[in-house]
């Protein structure tokens, strides 16, 4: 069964999902990678504003290519994870709830993510011009000289993705590898 979601993604959200579960998100969600990331930290270092309020967001983290003639974004597939890694715990500590990506996550971020209650959702690799038809508005609302990876503001409809890491520190990728090794275990 899926679940579907709507943004902001709030505290008591997060806490209804767990690693397994199957989500179609729904609302505005950012994209960012690590560039735009490295420059969100460098303004918290500094003590100014950023360019965008994260409280209660989710991030995704896309680079996504230009968009054809009559389409609203081109190609929106997910970016490694671990290359966010350094920074996430910083906005996860100001409020950022969700993460989008694809890939492990450090041990430092999956405590962060249960101290801040927060969610990782993986979108699926290979999958960028499919998972482009739910975004149905896409502008860039900071480091536009960043090209793909500027940060952008989507509005997406049923965008699918997978709870890989909640806000409990449960994984998929260890639960997932630990279920399959018991059923085998099972089966001698």
């Amino acid at each position: 069964m899926e679940k579907k979601i709507t943004t902001p993604l709030t505290e008591e959200k997060v806490k209804t999902l767990k690693a397994g579960d199957s989500v179609l998100i729904s609302g505005t969600i950012y994209t960012a990678r690590d560039a735009a990331h490295k420059r969100l930290v460098q303004l918290l270092d500094e003590g100014k504003s950023l360019p965008i309020d994260v409280k209660d967001i989710i991030i995704y983290y896309a680079g996504p290519s230009p968009a054809k003639p009559g389409h609203v974004i081109g190609s929106a597939g997910p970016t490694s994870s671990y290359r966010m890694d350094p920074f996430a715990p910083r906005l996860l500590d100001i409020g950022l709830k969700g993460m989008i990506g694809k890939g492990l996550r450090s041990k430092e971020v999956i405590e962060s993510m249960k101290k801040n209650k927060a969610v990782y959702f993986a979108a699926i690799g290979g999958a960028a011009a499919l998972i482009s038809k739910s975004i149905k508005k896409a502008e860039v609302v900071a480091y536009e000289d960043l090209d793909s990876e500027a940060i952008r503001k989507l509005e997406v409809k049923d965008l699918p993705a997978i709870v890989v890491i909640d806000s409990e520190g449960n994984n998929l990728y260890e639960l997932g590898q630990k279920d399959y090794l018991d059923s085998i275990n099972q089966s001698k």
